[in-house]
């Protein structure tokens, strides 16, 4: 299992798949504005006068790193700030989890149709997704861009 880990191809495909979710969970956010900041608007942490300005720099930025996954271009960069930002979408899932409010993530679409207060739907794949994007920022030589395995020290 742990050749299976440690394989340089093992973090080739994690890093497609978090930018493949990265690119999909974009497109539809970026086709309807003005439904994903009403989804925005419904996790009550943020001002009135910043709904629109999150709801349109989030998706532009889940697609360039997305993208940046999937052609290899500044890899760890790439997985960083998907860190930060699965950091942030689980931040604010796990306070309105709390809170007991059920609401739509906006995850993957944006008609509200996927409305729940269950962990598991709702923070588990984020959860697997941090884990992927922390697989990958830690395994990519910086000067290169090339997959390297962490030397022991």
């Amino acid at each position: 299992m742990t050749a299976l880990i440690e394989h340089p191809w093992t973090e080739v495909i994690l890093r497609w798949l978090l930018g493949l979710t990265f690119v999909y969970s974009s497109l539809h956010k970026i086709g309807a504005p003005a439904d994903f900041a009403k989804i925005v608007y419904g996790y009550l942490l943020f001002p009135d006068a910043a709904i629109n300005l999150i709801a349109i720099t989030i998706p532009y930025l889940e697609l360039v790193t997305g993208v940046a996954l999937l052609m290899g271009a500044y890899p760890r960069s790439a997985a960083l700030v998907s860190l930060i930002m699965l950091a942030g979408f689980m931040t604010a899932i796990g306070i309105n989890l709390i809170r007991g409010i059920e609401f739509d993530c906006g995850c993957f679409s944006v008609g509200g149709r996927h409305r729940s207060p269950s962990f598991w739907k709702t923070l588990m794949p984020d959860i697997l997704l941090f884990i992927m994007a922390f697989r990958s920022c830690s395994t990519v030589d910086a000067a290169s861009g090339v997959f390297a395995r962490p030397e022991a020290s």
